[in-house]
């Protein structure tokens, strides 16, 4: 991604053999004159149990769910380009799953969020959620740096700087939730999130989804989960209720 002032690098998560999802975002990336790295996705198929880099009693108890082949391959595959980045000598990298539509402003918006990186680490640019996003900072007459007080799902799109990196690679290894749910987490991780309202980056498509397949399966039957789950949950939701409150109201009046 262009920009005069940092180095910004493009990762692209594509499995092999998803020619189509690639040539979506070949294309996509092509529009806005993007360079990008393509990251080869871990096949989750291919993973085994007992997995050094999940913790089952951790995704049992605290997300209800049993081994997940399938969603372990997609979270290796963030932390991937995570290393690469900080392995790299960029200052920021735009990290893209292969589904996702981009707004053709998305380079003039991320230069002026830029002029706020103060206030952040993590830059949220997609979401499968309908949360409410508070405007903390207008970038132009559509779009503002905004904060979120409940809980958004989906990582088809962010833009980290090397603190964020270097703080998910060594604070959510091994998995213990879902991607989009560990990496939401900014207040126990040691960063600031915001994110764009609205998203310049839409996760709505027509591609079948890949992790989603074997959820059904995955799920522990009963109530009895829901005694370490509900509580675990609330502890989240309340923290992150308490935390982005105050972040909002520092930001809104300084």
């Amino acid at each position: 991604m262009k920009n005069n002032d940092f180095k910004i690098a493009t990762y692209v998560i594509n499995m092999d053999g998803a020619q189509e999802r690639m040539a979506h975002m070949k294309a996509e990336l092509d529009r806005l004159n993007i360079p990008f790295i393509r990251q080869a996705g871990v096949v989750g198929a291919e993973l085994k149990q007992p997995h050094p880099d999940f913790s089952a009693w951790s995704y049992k108890y605290l997300h209800g769910r049993g081994w997940a082949p399938r969603e372990l391959g997609c979270y290796l595959s963030h932390i991937e380009c995570l290393k690469k980045f900080i392995a790299s000598d960029a200052d920021y990298a735009l990290i893209l799953e292969d589904d996702v539509t981009l707004s053709d402003d998305l380079e003039p918006l991320v230069t002026a969020a830029l002029r706020y990186r103060s206030k952040w680490n993590m830059l949220r640019l997609s979401t499968v959620s309908h949360g409410k996003w508070w405007p903390v900072r207008r970038l132009s007459e559509k779009f503002n740096l905004a904060i979120c007080l409940t809980r958004e799902k989906g990582a088809g799109g962010y833009l980290v700087d090397r603190l964020a990196a270097a703080q998910m690679i060594k604070h959510l290894m091994p998995m213990r939730l879902a991607w989009d749910i560990a990496f939401d987490l900014e207040w126990f991780l040691g960063f600031k999130t915001l994110g764009m309202s609205p998203m310049p980056i839409s996760q709505e498509n027509d591609f079948e989804t890949q992790i989603q397949q074997d959820l059904y399966l995955i799920k522990i039957k009963g109530q009895a989960k829901y005694l370490t789950v509900l509580p675990f949950r609330s502890v989240l939701e309340v923290s992150r209720l308490l935390y982005r409150s105050l972040r909002l109201l520092t930001l809104k009046l300084f």
